[in-house]
């Protein structure tokens, strides 16, 4: 077994840490030193001592609530709210751990005393007097040990992904509730450790008790006031008072193991979705099989019958579209949408067993970063694809209500949501990582959101078990999500989804993290939950082989805009994104047309069969299996040759696919069988021919 060799520190280094140490323990071997270990009994047993102990642990128990009544609240708006002033507060926060124990009583004296700021009115109103008085101890040990409770939370609460946060409002979860449930829950270590250090030093508070609350026996005289007489009169029993509140510190910090700050417990991070599946049915909402969709004319697209929804651009400004076409299917008229007497209340999730009965369409009119129009009829699953940074993240967000760079009028059926918060929009979400609540067990998981709408307990387990049953893992139920694989986990985050019976459902790439033979399974289930849903399902993905097996529709997203909207079948045949013709493995060159092609971008000319009229952005679709490689120039009828030199060659499948690149065109892809490969000596750096027919090259209008 090999070990890592250790470090060896250097000696200018070494030696003042070794000294730090030293200064930080001889304080402390000097009162174990000191003590009189067999008067230490007594000591301790004396009435003045177990009076001034009895009043401490009062006062620490009572500051800690304080604490944690102010401090937790506090602590969540600084992590999670962005607001003027924050450096501020946060400062305002730190303050008393740095502030001299006693200036800070005057400070307390000055503010809430008899003669203070606030001291009259408390005294006026409601007969409070705090100083002198066990109270003034409590907020004077309040006062200095909050902080501690403070900055602790908040920094486990900034260690939490939002993501669960966000996920549980989708599932029908208040603020309030998902505070409690899922936020404090997940961030326990945080204000375990908080509330420890807040306990322990409040104990030990002494300044600004003594000038606030004064030193008057059985109303303020704690154990540190306690020690502080004792030293004068009766030493030795000062340093067995000492003794106990150190050996109190040292058992606080001993069981934090150094976790002072906290942190929010690690969830497993779930990559992947779960594997088993049943057969999609061929219709959906009303529609026909999607065999037929694909098979029939592109052309018919633009009919009535054929139409599935719109996505319209708009323009540079934000503003809105263009009037939908008349054969958009969907939206109705603004003045219908915005009609009270029209708009139902929020629906809550059915009882368990009975099926969703009301489908729901899908309106967004979305501006900002995203600017388009997006349509859908119920029980539509849109696959959406796009590069890096196209928007795709941006529209999940938007439609839920959880972001400011982008905002949707939202219409699901004939409700408007624009205006209702994310746990009152019918919206659920399931993030690529699944975002199962660590703290709850696969069948908690899937209850949630029922309870969350006010479902009683035993119907929302029953319920939550039968979606985990119809997924494949109800035997389960009772794992925690550590306990699941990825593909486990990822099929409970789809039932606790589906179970609250959404209007909408965004899928963030819920198969990414799979293997092939894992996610060929998981897209067979997928399918078949979906074929039953009866509002529309956004899937956001960058594998074409599911926008093509899962989605009834793709919209293809660049810069926050839609480029194409259209059925599988059609953007595979006719890609309008140089990024989607890519992703479906074929070579997409930009460039302006002219009397016999294109002119490209990346400078080079391209000649094609069927040219488009001159003077128009246009791509031009090559596929891969049309590109022909020679180690010589061609001569016959390739309209279009150009040298280059091969740069990678990687396998994909039972044949190779040749990257080219060439000073007199744009990087081309070829896929050639390995005997070829061989029998033309291909290997990187050598010297190539690359051949395209005009016949071989689309053109496609951008």
């Amino acid at each position: 077994m090999n070990r890592r060799p250790r470090a060896r520190a250097p000696l200018a280094l070494a030696l003042p840490a070794l000294l730090a140490v030293a200064f930080l323990l001889l304080p402390l071997v000097g009162i174990l030193a000191r003590t009189e270990w067999a008067q230490l009994g007594t000591h301790l047993t004396s009435p003045a001592v177990t009076e001034a102990l009895r009043l401490s642990l009062f006062v620490s128990f009572w500051a800690l609530g304080l604490s944690l009544l102010l401090g937790v609240p506090l602590a969540w708006l600084l992590a999670r709210v962005s607001f003027p002033g924050k450096v501020l507060v946060r400062s305002l926060v730190m303050l008393p751990m740095v502030l001299p124990p006693t200036v800070g009583g005057v400070a307390l004296l000055l503010g809430f005393g008899r003669r203070g700021l606030l001291g009259p009115w408390l005294e006026d109103t409601f007969g409070i007097v705090l100083p002198f008085h066990t109270s003034g101890a409590v907020v004077a040990a309040t006062f200095v040990a909050m902080p501690f409770l403070v900055i602790s939370l908040e920094g486990a609460l900034r260690g939490l992904q939002p993501s669960y946060e966000e996920t549980a409002a989708s599932l029908g979860a208040s603020p309030v509730r998902v505070f409690f449930t899922v936020t404090l829950p997940m961030a326990a270590p945080g204000l375990i450790a908080g509330a420890a250090l807040t306990w322990a030093r409040a104990l030990g508070e002494f300044g600004a008790t003594i000038t606030f609350a004064g030193n008057l026996p059985g109303a303020t005289q704690t154990l540190p006031l306690q020690v502080y007489l004792l030293l004068q009169d009766e030493p030795a029993a000062a340093t067995s008072v000492s003794l106990l509140l150190l050996a109190i510190a040292m058992v606080v910090l001993i069981a934090l193991r150094g976790r002072w700050t906290g942190g929010a417990t690690a969830a497993r991070e779930v990559g992947e979705v779960g594997e088993v599946g049943e057969a999609r049915k061929g219709g959906k909402g009303g529609k026909g099989s999607r065999d037929s969709r694909e098979n029939k004319d592109p052309q018919d697209d633009h009919s009535p019958q054929g139409s599935q929804g719109t996505a319209a651009a708009q323009g540079s400004d934000g503003t809105a579209a263009p009037k939908s076409p008349p054969w958009a299917v969907g939206p109705k008229s603004a003045d219908e949408r915005n009609d009270p007497a029209r708009t139902p209340a929020v629906p809550r999730p059915v009882e368990p067993g009975a099926e969703s009965s009301e489908p729901y369409s899908l309106h967004a009119d979305l501006t900002g970063f995203t600017r388009f129009i997006l349509e859908a009829p119920p029980g539509t699953t849109i696959a959406v694809v796009g590069p890096n940074g196209a928007g795709k993240t941006t529209l999940l967000r938007a439609l839920l209500g959880l972001t400011d760079r982008a905002h949707a009028i939202l219409h699901l059926g004939d409700t408007d949501v624009s205006a209702l918060p994310p746990h009152r929009r019918g919206v659920a979400w399931v993030p690529q990582s699944g975002a199962l609540f660590p703290h709850l067990s696969a069948l908690g998981n899937t209850a949630y959101g029922l309870r969350a709408h006010g479902v009683s307990r035993t119907a929302a387990r029953t319920s939550a078990q039968m979606w985990l049953d119809r997924l494949g893992v109800g035997s389960l139920a009772q794992r925690r999500p550590a306990q699941l694989s990825g593909g486990q986990a990822q099929r409970v985050a789809l039932a606790r989804a589906l179970a609250v019976r959404p209007r909408l459902l965004l899928l963030d790439e819920p198969l990414a993290a799979l293997d092939q033979t894992t996610r060929a399974r998981v897209r067979h289930t997928l399918r078949g939950h979906l074929a039953g849903f009866g509002g529309v399902c956004l899937i956001v993905t960058h594998d074409p082989v599911e926008a093509v097996s899962l989605a009834d529709r793709v919209l293809v997203l660049d810069e926050g805009r839609a480029v194409q909207y259209a059925p599988p079948a059609e953007v595979t045949r006719h890609p309008r994104s140089p990024w989607v013709a890519r992703m479906l493995g074929r070579n997409a060159w930009s460039g302006t047309t002219t009397e016999q092609g294109l002119d490209l971008f990346g400078g080079g000319r391209l000649i094609v069969a069927e040219p488009m009229p001159a003077g128009r952005e246009a791509l031009a679709i090559i596929g891969p299996e049309a590109v022909s490689v020679h180690r010589v120039r061609p001569g016959g009828s390739p309209r279009n040759v150009w040298p280059g030199t091969v740069r990678e060659i990687t396998a994909s499948g039972s044949r190779l696919r040749v990257l080219i690149g060439s000073a007199e065109a744009p990087d081309l892809v070829a896929e050639i069988t390995p005997a070829a490969a061989a029998d033309l000596g291909l290997a990187e750096g050598v010297t190539v021919w690359a051949s395209v027919k005009a016949t071989e090259a689309e053109l496609v209008a951008l």
